[in-house]
C-alpha cells in the first residue's frame, strides 16, 4: 500500500528503521547525558522504594486514581529544587507538550513558537490555526516584532533551553521579552536540565533567572534524569488549570510508577554530585574545542554532513571503530548532521578517539 512512498524515502536517503545496535559499541548516540542509565545501583534504590508501597503500577489515569505517592514526592522535589510553585508528572516530553500547547492556548490567544521548537510542540501548533505565530529561531527582536503586531487576549511564548540539534542555548533576551510583555513563557528543558547550570538545574539556574508566575519549565525523565515520562513546573493556578483541561493528562493512564521512582533517585543524586559532574562537562568541552575547533555550550554536538548519504556513510565508519553517533536527516533538520553527544557515561580517553576520527574523516 505505500510501496511507493517507502521506495522515495529509500532513494531521498531518508529512510529510518529500528536497529538493535551491538550493546558493546561505544555510545556517542543517546541523551543519556551523565551516564546514569545503567547504574544498577540506582535502579535498585528505586527498586527499593516501590516496595514501601502496595501497588506499583499507576492502574488509572492521574484524576481517578492513578496518582501515586511516589509521583506527589517526585513533583514535590522538583518544585523545591527549581522554585516552582507546583508540579505535574506527564508520562512523556510528546505529552507534556502537546498538554500545554493545546490547553492553555484559548479563543483570542495567541502562541508564539521558536520554529525550531520540538516536533511534538508543532504538531500540538497545528490544532491552533491562526492562534500560533512562529518567530526566527532564537531571535528576541523577531519575537518583540511579532508581539506587538500579533498579540492576543493572553500571549505563551515556547522555546527550548537547549535546542536538540543545535545544542544552541535559548538566547536570555526572551525572557525579557516575556516578562515586558506579561506573556506565559513555555521552556522545554528536556536537554537543558541535569546539563546546565552549577546544581544542573537547567537554563532558568543557567541564567540565573528568579521564577515569575509566568514561567512554566517543562522536562523530561529520560534525557540526564536516565530514566522515562516528563514533568511540567508552574504556578498552582497552571497546574490545576492542566489537569482539568489537559486532554493527555486527563484521558492518559498516569505515567509509570516504577520510572518515576527512578527518575527520583537520579534526580536526588544528581545535586549531591553536581559539581563532580559540572567539571566532567567542562574537560569536555575544552577537548572538543581542541580537535574540531568548535565551542561547545551542552553535551549536543552537530556536524553538519554534505549529503544525507555522508551522514550515513560516517555513522557506519564510527560503528566499524566501535563508535556510535546518530545520524541526523530531513525532515528532523534542514541539513543532516552527526548528532555526538559526549555523554559523561563514556571515558575521556574513548571520547577523544571518537573525536579524532571525526576530525579524520569529516573536516
Amino acid at each position: 500500500m505505500y510501496e511507493n512512498e517507502i521506495r522515495a524515502l529509500k532513494k531521498a536517503g531518508r529512510f529510518r528503521e529500528r536497529l538493535l545496535f551491538d550493546e558493546d559499541l561505544i555510545d556517542l548516540a543517546s541523551n543519556d547525558y551523565l551516564g546514569l542509565s545503567g547504574k544498577k545501583k540506582q535502579l535498585k534504590k528505586a527498586f527499593k522504594l516501590l516496595k514501601r508501597h502496595h501497588a506499583f503500577s499507576p492502574k488509572a489515569s492521574m484524576l481517578v486514581n492513578g496518582y501515586h505517592p511516589i509521583h506527589k514526592e517526585f513533583e514535590e522535589t522538583l518544585c523545591l529544587l527549581n522554585g516552582f510553585e507546583s508540579g505535574i508528572v506527564v508520562g512523556s516530553g510528546f505529552l507534556a507538550n502537546l498538554s500545554l500547547i493545546e490547553s492553555l492556548v484559548r479563543k483570542n490567544d495567541k502562541l508564539f513558537m521558536d520554529e525550531e521548537y520540538h516536533a511534538s510542540g508543532m504538531m500540538a501548533a497545528q490544532l491552533l490555526g491562526d492562534r500560533v505565530v512562529f518567530f526566527r529561531h532564537n531571535d528576541a527582536l523577531d519575537l518583540r516584532h511579532k508581539l506587538q503586531h500579533y498579540g492576543g487576549k493572553r500571549n505563551i511564548i515556547a522555546v527550548e533551553g537547549v535546542y536538540s540539534m543545535s545544542g544552541a542555548l535559548c538566547a536570555q533576551e526572551i525572557f525579557d521579552v516575556a516578562d515586558e510583555n506579561e506573556a506565559a513563557l513555555i521552556v522545554d528543558e528536556a536537554h537543558s536540565s541535569g546539563v546546565l547550570g552549577n546544581k544542573l538545574l537547567g537554563v532558568f539556574e543557567y541564567y540565573g533567572r528568579e521564577i515569575r508566575p509566568n514561567y512554566i519549565k517543562m522536562g523530561t525523565l529520560g534525557k540526564a534524569y536516565g530514566s522515562y515520562g516528563a514533568y511540567i513546573l508552574a504556578s498552582k493556578e497552571i497546574v490545576t488549570f492542566l489537569e482539568n483541561r489537559a486532554k493527555p493528562i486527563i484521558y492518559s493512564t498516569a505515567p509509570s510508577v516504577a520510572d518515576t521512582a527512578l527518575a527520583l533517585v537520579n534526580v536526588n543524586s544528581i545535586q549531591k554530585k553536581a559539581k563532580k559532574y559540572h567539571a566532567q562537562m567542562a574537560k569536555r568541552y575544552k577537548m572538543i574545542e581542541e580537535i574540531l575547533g568548535i565551542k561547545s555550550e551542552s553535551l549536543i554536538l552537530p556536524i553538519k554532513m554534505q549529503s544525507n548519504q555522508k551522514a550515513m556513510q560516517m555513522q557506519k565508519v564510527l560503528i566499524q571503530k566501535g563508535f556510535i553517533v546518530g545520524a541526523i536527516r530531513q525532515p528532523t533538520v534542514s541539513t543532516p548532521i552527526l548528532r555526538v553527544i559526549p555523554r559523561l557515561g563514556v571515558s575521556a580517553k574513548k571520547l577523544k578517539q571518537a573525536l579524532q576520527l571525526i576530525n579524520e574523516n569529516t573536516i
